[in-house]
């Protein structure tokens, strides 16, 4: 009970701060004061809009907002977002372009469950599906996922790549983007024990920690400072009466946020203060710059409990990816016998999350697999954001993912339907 109240008071100061600002901006906004000309309740009234806004932001799940695409043909087609496979903890969907032949390119989008919605993953998903079958892992928050749906740990992660990926079949390309870099080298050397027709054709892991300590940073150090019983009292709470996951055990993403947000205060102070005189002056728009990253980074998610502790626990404090120590179910995982899925690392170099070093130790535990099918990227001057959706992606990495997965593609040729057919009789 004591965790459940600590979960339902974090909440509780969330939804005050928001009604501060809303009545900031609402008394501030009084029509009579429009005659005073006093620069403070302007100001108060843009301290209370951003204010509002930013707190609101946090407990709303963002939309793709993926509607359309624009296309060789110069017309815009329709995107349609459909679910694939559904499951309780997290989704198999498909970004569907209307009236445009199937692709040769199936992609497999693997979104990091690190407290962020699959939507930070939008621009990247953006940049793929202009000539690729886009498909992403879209997990579900914590605290709406009934007790009654059991655990989800690491190993239950890994089975659910296991199950995407045999849904999808082996002419797959899979992109790991951060976290779930290690546990998607897992689920496709499980593939290729127990079912090498269901592996992909390639996987690119994207700033992921195959192993942490190759070069450790503050987030990936963070498990040597403290013990599993200090992350258990500090870190867990569980789900209060608001929600349908009431009584669940998780890492909150209102803690995990706060987590964030200390790492790079001075950063985050100087951008709000900066929104804020902006608004004043009436120069913020709905759309702006500032608006658009915040709304997708303020958006968190609770992680299960039972995730966060074995992540912490079995990939970073004990290394079992990096070791080749990994077990499911009581199998051991031997990343050895992947010797068909042609791997690519990509890493920025000035990556302060996962730093270069810890996704390119996934070339070293594929033993089984010859030099021809490995390959690695650093990306000079890219932070950890810049490499799956910044200009360093668009302009650099995209199009080396792209000849990557055509260079060890088991699907060459284009599939041709009755319509292609006709358009090219014409």
């Amino acid at each position: 009970m004591r965790y459940m109240m600590s979960y339902d008071l974090m909440e509780t100061v969330r939804n005050a701060n928001q009604w501060f600002g809303a009545t900031a901006l609402s008394m501030a906004s009084y029509p009579a004061f429009a005659a005073l000309p006093n620069p403070m309740l302007s100001w108060m009234a843009a301290w209370g809009q951003v204010t509002e806004r930013s707190f609101e932001r946090m407990v709303a799940k963002p939309d793709w907002g993926i509607h359309a695409t624009t296309l060789a043909d110069g017309k815009d087609h329709l995107v349609e977002v459909d679910t694939v496979v559904e499951k309780p903890f997290g989704d198999l969907i498909h970004f569907r372009v209307t009236d445009r032949d199937e692709q040769p390119r199936k992609v497999l989008v693997v979104a990091p469950m690190s407290g962020h919605y699959a939507t930070l993953l939008r621009s990247t998903v953006k940049s793929l599906i202009e000539n690729c079958e886009v498909y992403v892992t879209d997990w579900h928050n914590a605290r709406d996922i009934p007790v009654s749906a059991g655990k989800f740990d690491v190993e239950d992660y890994t089975l659910y790549l296991v199950d995407f990926m045999r849904e999808l079949g082996p002419d797959t390309h899979v992109v790991a983007v951060c976290q779930p870099a290690p546990l998607t080298l897992a689920a496709t050397a499980y593939l290729a024990e127990i079912d090498p027709k269901a592996q992909p054709s390639s996987l690119t892991l994207i700033g992921g920690p195959v192993d942490p300590d190759a070069t450790p940073t503050d987030v990936t150090d963070f498990g040597h400072r403290v013990t599993m019983g200090q992350l258990e009292q500090t870190m867990i709470q569980r789900v209060g009466f608001k929600y349908k996951g009431v009584g669940r055990a998780v890492y909150p993403g209102l803690l995990q946020l706060a987590s964030f947000m200390s790492m790079n205060m001075d950063r985050h102070s100087k951008a709000f203060s900066e929104q804020i005189l902006r608004v004043s002056r009436g120069e913020a728009t709905d759309h702006d710059a500032h608006n658009r990253f915040y709304d997708e980074y303020l958006a968190v998610m609770d992680m299960p409990a039972e995730f966060y502790l074995s992540t912490v626990e079995r990939v970073f404090k004990n290394r079992e990816i990096a070791k080749n120590a990994f077990t499911v179910e009581g199998h051991k995982i031997d990343i050895g016998k992947i010797t068909d899925v042609a791997v690519k690392t990509v890493e920025g170099a000035k990556d302060d999350i996962s730093a270069p070093g810890q996704c390119i130790a996934a070339l070293d535990l594929c033993t089984g697999l010859p030099d021809s099918k490995k390959a690695s990227h650093v990306e000079p001057g890219a932070g950890h954001y810049g490499i799956f959706a910044g200009r360093s992606w668009r302009n650099n990495i995209r199009p080396l993912v792209i000849d990557f997965m055509d260079a060890n593609s088991r699907k060459p040729a284009r599939k041709t339907t009755a319509k292609s057919a006709k358009a090219a009789a014409e």
